[in-house]
């Protein structure tokens, strides 16, 4: 096997030097790791998750939703409430701090996102968007069946 066709390893590599390149932006100016990041973002687009929730929705790992959530909590970028029903779980929200850090590194990236697929056809756009979806649900039924 030639590592550098293999098809989870490009997606790995990728992924990794999108993410690394846009966290240079909000690790130097907010402190936060990539995994702080991604739960500031998914917060403003679910709020009240927990961080079941949260390792859920990613596919990243417990541990590391957990300690970015206490992080971002210590930051004063999100605060938690507790769940009356189990005491074990918490509701997770953006401070207003966190709201202002959001709303600043969103233009950041989407920017960079424009700038990464500015050489592809709107058609080639919305193939990789289908092509994308179609792998993430195999790689989903892949993952049930194991």
């Amino acid at each position: 096997m030639e590592l550098a066709q293999f098809l989870p390893y490009r997606l790995s590599v990728l992924s990794n030097v999108v993410s690394n390149a846009i966290s240079e932006y909000y690790a130097e100016r907010f402190n936060l790791s990539i995994s702080g990041w991604r739960v500031i973002a998914l917060l403003a687009q679910k709020p009240r998750s927990t961080a079941v929730d949260l390792a859920s929705t990613t596919q990243m790992d417990k541990v590391a939703i957990s300690r970015a959530v206490a992080s971002l909590v210590q930051m004063g970028y999100i605060e938690r409430e507790p769940c009356t029903v189990d005491r074990r779980r918490a509701y997770l929200t953006l401070t207003n701090k966190g709201i202002e850090i959001y709303n600043d590194i969103v233009p950041v990236a989407q920017s960079y996102e424009d700038k990464l697929v500015s050489s592809l056809s709107e058609a080639k756009r919305k193939q990789l968007d289908n092509l994308l979806a179609e792998l993430q649900c195999n790689a989903n039924t892949l993952t049930k069946e194991a």
